[in-house]
C-alpha cells in the first residue's frame, strides 16, 4: 500500500501557493517518524523539484498564521550541538483530527511526481470523490484559483482546467468516465498509484461544462485512510472502478537503463512526454537515453512552459537542431539541454529569436535598439578612458581638488 498523507481541506482550497501545498505533503510525510522531519531547504527541493527560493517561501507561508483564520499549519525548532555548531530544524505539521476538520489523502509520491498546480488538482479531486461529490469544472476552476499576481483570487481559465486535467489522465493518476454522471458531468476515479501510463494526441475532448450546480459542501462521508477505518466502513457510496481508458503505447526511449555508474535511485512513475514534447526533442533524441528522470522531467516541463507562451513547435525543434549541429563536444548532456539548448536568446519579445523576429525573419527593432545603446556606451568609456590616459591617472584614482583651507584651531582665544 502506497504512503499516503492527510492534506487538509483548507490547505488545499484556501490561499496557499501550489508550490506550498507540495511542501506540505513531503514534510507531512516526513513527519511520520519519530524524530520528525529533519529534511533541509536543500533536499526538499532536490525531492520536489522546486528552486530553493520557492520551498523557502513555502515553508515562510506555513509558519505564519493564515489572515483567514490565524491558524498555523507548521512549526520549526533549531536545533544546537554543544559545540556550537547549528543542525538542520525540526519541522512539525499541525496535528488535526479527521472528525472535526475535513481533508484528503493524497499519495507522497505524487509530490515527486506531478508539479504543483497538478498535485492541487489530484488533492481536490481526491477529497470529491471520497466524498461523494460530482465535481463540476467551475467549482476546479475555483479551487485552482490564481494566488499572485493581477489575476489574484480569480478562478483558472477552463481551458487550463482542463489540460491539467488531461495530463493527470496521461500519467494514470485518475481515470475519467465522460458524461457518466448526473446531467452529463464527469465522473473522475483518483488512483494511489499511476496506472500503467499511455498517451493519446490531444482531441480537444475536454471535461464538462460548469453548469452551477454541485459543491464540495455536500454532506460529507468519510474521508479517512482505508487503513484506519473497520472493514464494513471500507465500502464507498459509490463504487469506483479501478480502470483505464484505452490507450496506445508510446515508445519513451528516455526511459533506458542508465550505466551503474551514473544509477540513481528513482521510485517515481515510469517517465512518459506528451507527443508535443517528443516532436521539440527529436533532434536531440541521442542525448536523452543517459539522462536521469529528473533531468528529461525538467527539460519537459521548460519545453512544456514555453509552448504555451506561445512559441510553436518548429521554432523550438529547429533551435535544438540548430545548436545540436554547431556545437562540437558536450561533456554533460543534461547541463548543455538545460542550460544552453533550449534556452532562448534574445529580448523580451516572445516573438524574438536571437535577434529576429521568428515568423517574418526580419531583424529585431528592440534588440537593435539595446545593441545601439551598448555601442554607444562602450564608445562613451572609450573616450573617458583614453581622456585619463592622456592627464597620467590611473582608473581608479580621481583627480586631485584644489587646496582646502586649514581648519581653524580648536581652544580658547589668546
Amino acid at each position: 500500500m502506497p504512503q499516503k498523507v492527510r492534506v487538509p481541506l483548507r490547505v488545499i482550497v484556501g490561499s496557499y501557493s501550489d508550490s506550498t501545498v507540495s511542501v506540505y505533503v513531503k514534510i507531512a510525510a516526513l513527519d511520520r517518524r519519530t524524530t520528525g522531519c529533519e529534511a533541509g531547504v536543500a533536499y526538499l527541493s532536490g525531492l520536489l523539484g522546486l528552486a530553493r527560493s520557492t520551498v523557502e517561501r513555502a515553508l515562510t507561508q506555513l509558519m505564519r498564521p493564515d489572515p483567514a483564520d490565524d491558524i498555523v499549519e507548521l512549526t520549526s525548532q533549531r536545533r544546537t550541538l554543544p559545540g556550537g555548531d547549528g543542525e538542520t530544524a525540526v519541522r512539525r505539521i499541525r496535528a488535526t483530527d479527521p472528525r472535526r476538520e475535513h481533508g484528503g489523502w493524497v499519495p507522497t509520491r505524487a509530490s515527486e511526481s506531478l508539479s504543483p498546480r497538478q498535485l492541487r488538482c489530484y488533492a481536490a479531486l481526491s477529497y470529491a470523490t471520497a466524498t461523494g461529490a460530482q465535481i463540476t469544472l467551475g467549482e476546479l476552476a475555483r479551487v485552482l484559483r490564481h494566488r499572485s499576481g493581477k489575476k489574484a483570487g480569480e478562478s483558472l481559465d477552463p481551458k487550463s482546467v482542463r489540460r491539467i486535467l488531461r495530463d493527470l489522465e496521461d500519467l494514470g493518476w485518475i481515470s475519467v468516465e465522460r458524461r457518466a454522471g448526473y446531467r452529463g458531468r464527469h465522473l473522475y476515479t483518483v488512483h494511489d498509484e499511476p496506472l500503467q501510463s499511455a498517451l493519446t494526441a490531444d482531441s480537444g475532448e475536454g471535461s464538462g461544462g460548469d453548469l452551477g450546480e454541485g459543491s464540495l459542501s455536500v454532506d460529507h462521508h468519510q474521508t479517512d485512510s482505508p487503513d484506519d477505518l473497520p472493514p464494513t466502513a471500507v465500502e464507498s457510496p459509490r463504487r469506483r472502478r479501478e480502470q483505464a481508458v484505452a490507450r496506445g503505447p508510446v515508445e519513451n526511449e528516455a526511459s533506458a537503463p542508465l550505466p551503474a555508474a551514473y544509477r540513481r535511485p528513482y521510485a517515481g512513475p515510469a517517465l512518459s512526454l506528451a507527443p508535443r514534447i517528443w516532436r521539440v526533442l527529436e533532434p536531440v533524441k541521442p542525448l536523452l537515453a543517459g539522462l536521469s528522470p529528473y533531468v528529461v522531467r525538467a527539460l519537459a516541463r521548460e519545453i512544456g512552459r514555453q509552448l504555451d507562451e506561445g512559441q510553436a513547435p518548429e521554432r523550438l525543434r529547429a533551435r535544438l537542431e540548430f545548436r545540436f549541429a554547431a556545437t562540437d563536444t558536450i561533456r554533460d548532456p543534461g547541463r548543455w539541454l538545460l542550460g544552453a539548448a533550449v534556452v532562448r536568446r534574445g529580448c523580451g519579445l516572445t516573438a524574438c529569436e536571437s535577434g529576429r523576429i521568428w515568423h517574418t525573419g526580419h531583424e529585431c527593432a528592440v534588440c537593435a535598439r539595446d545593441r545601439a545603446a551598448t555601442a554607444e556606451l562602450r564608445r562613451i568609456t572609450a573616450e573617458l578612458d583614453d581622456r585619463e590616459r592622456q592627464l597620467g591617472l590611473s582608473p581608479y584614482q580621481l583627480p586631485a581638488g584644489p587646496p582646502q583651507p586649514a581648519a581653524p584651531a580648536r581652544g580658547r582665544p589668546t
